[in-house]
């Protein structure tokens, strides 16, 4: 059971950011039309979201749940990184990059966990999976 400790944690950081994204928060439209693409980018990228957490708690498709949420984390990371900079916006909320950071790190790390963890149980064509191909005879 401890092994879906990462994904718990990962899922529960993506439901978080979703009252933000979905109530329109002044962060968040800040952030969106910095970037040209409020309304819509911020609402797709919290569809995005709530999809990724759902399935990072969805044993079969925990898998793609983690893909969805690290990569929906890096492009996070590049935009920050080249539009917004780490202190977009002069607040004391956001003055320490420390903290800022931690919970994007923490959170990939979580999301990249989740394949690894459980490679075994990708699926490819039908029903097999890798463990199944390689229980099979060459």
């Amino acid at each position: 059971m401890l092994h879906w400790l990462p994904n718990v944690v990962a899922a529960v950081i993506l439901l978080q950011t979703l009252y933000f994204k979905f109530s329109a928060s002044p962060e968040s439209v800040y952030i969106f039309t910095t970037i040209n693409a409020e309304p819509g980018g911020r609402i797709g990228s919290g569809v995005v979201e709530l999809i990724a957490a759902v399935l990072l708690l969805w044993p079969r498709f925990a898998w793609a749940g983690a893909g969805l949420a690290l990569g929906t984390m890096m492009g996070a990371i590049l935009t920050h990184l080249t539009i917004l900079g780490i202190k977009y916006r002069a607040t004391a909320a956001c003055c320490s990059p420390w903290r800022w950071w931690w919970p994007v790190l923490r959170h990939g790390c979580s999301s990249a966990t989740g394949i690894p963890l459980r490679h075994s149980s990708i699926r490819f064509v039908g029903t097999t999976t890798i463990s199944e191909m390689h229980d099979t005879p060459t």
